[in-house]
């Protein structure tokens, strides 16, 4: 039976979890489209999921050859959105990590966090603009309030993307030191 579930992730990781809890409850991810989850009916803990940000789009032929390795290895591509790619491995073929390095998963960080500043960037850089217009319009009476509220919800905006990347960014810090420490 297929079942359909809308929600919004920002922390990858903590999605990942989810799709390994919702594999511990009977049901398989099939198919993810922007906060739409498909999902089919599977025995109890049949695949171990795992998410990953490219460092292009999933038709480009160098993550279409990084696909098709890890394909050859048992992993089975599941969806794309964008540069994430969501993959699974049968549980019964043991655990299933990515990343076996902290360098690469300091690089991994790396991208998303490059990704999530891009963002905060844009829309830092927009909403500042629509409140100077917001409030220059009211200084001269016309009060173009809607680019005052658009802006105030667009620097919000960017501020969570802010908050995203601090959080990665804190990630790849603990990750180096770490790496530091080993060597």
């Amino acid at each position: 039976m297929k079942h359909i579930v809308r929600k919004a992730y920002w922390d990858y990781e903590k999605e990942e979890k989810w799709l390994n809890e919702m594999s511990a409850k009977g049901l398989a991810l099939t198919d993810y489209a922007w906060c739409r989850y498909t999902f089919t009916d599977t025995p109890n803990n049949e695949y171990i999921y795992r998410i990953e940000f490219l460092e292009n789009l999933p038709t480009h032929p160098e993550s279409m050859a990084y696909i098709k390795f890890l394909e050859e290895n048992g992993v089975e591509f599941v969806a794309s959105y964008l540069r994430w790619v969501y993959f699974r491995k049968k549980s019964v073929e043991g655990a299933f990590d990515i990343y076996s390095d902290l360098e690469s998963k300091i690089r991994h960080f790396k991208r998303i966090g490059a990704f999530w500043k891009v963002f905060m960037y844009f829309e830092l850089i927009v909403g500042l603009i629509n409140i100077v217009i917001g409030l220059a319009s009211i200084s001269t009476g016309e009060a173009h309030i809607m680019n005052l509220v658009a802006g105030i919800i667009t620097v919000i905006l960017g501020l969570v993307f802010l908050k995203l990347d601090v959080q990665m960014s804190k990630k790849i810090k603990k990750l180096q030191q770490e790496k530091a420490i080993r060597e």
